[in-house]
């Protein structure tokens, strides 16, 4: 099928530019995610099966967002790498969006350790999580105003982890 290639080249290309401005500016343009987004929606309009492949664009952006929104709630994400997820989503449909957040959360817990040790960090970083889990643990109320005054261990830019998941699930399609 045509369209899967075009698809598939328009979003490789969308991760590589949206990774490579991540590192370089620690922003994701949303021109660049609004661009990739309608791309897809014209390319599934251009498919043999329209219809569907609309719904699969919509689902697929869905759960891109909905995987990640829960990241930016707790402002461990920013939102533009929530934004680029959907985004992903939107070409490949939900099942395969889902697949590609799996592999980014992998390729960025790996970067995260990564950054953390390189950077000297890892008792700040796990003094922060124990902060996080304590109170769920102990089902203990979290109290927002001691959350605002952690300090952060470090910001990582999360698109490059995104793209590394989007090209490893997109290229191991065609191995």
């Amino acid at each position: 099928m045509p369209v899967a290639l075009y698809l598939d080249t328009l979003l490789l290309v969308l991760v590589a530019a949206a990774a490579v401005n991540d590192l370089s500016s620690r922003r994701i343009p949303n021109l660049l995610l609004l661009s990739g987004l309608v791309g897809a929606l014209v390319l599934h309009a251009l498919s043999p099966e329209p219809g569907r492949a609309l719904l699969a664009c919509l689902g697929g952006a869905a759960v891109g967002l909905l995987v990640f929104l829960p990241f930016y709630l707790v402002r461990g994400m920013a939102a533009g790498d929530v934004k680029m997820m959907a985004t992903v989503g939107a070409f490949t449909g939900p099942a395969v969006a889902l697949n590609i957040a799996i592999v980014a959360w992998c390729a960025g817990g790996a970067m995260a350790i990564a950054i953390i040790v390189v950077r000297g960090r890892l008792r700040l970083a796990l003094r922060n999580l124990w902060a996080i889990l304590r109170p769920a643990m102990l089902r203990l109320p979290v109290a927002p105003a001691a959350a605002a005054r952690r300090e952060s261990a470090g910001s990582m830019p999360y698109g490059v982890a995104i793209a590394a998941g989007t090209i490893w699930v997109i290229i191991s399609r065609y191995a």
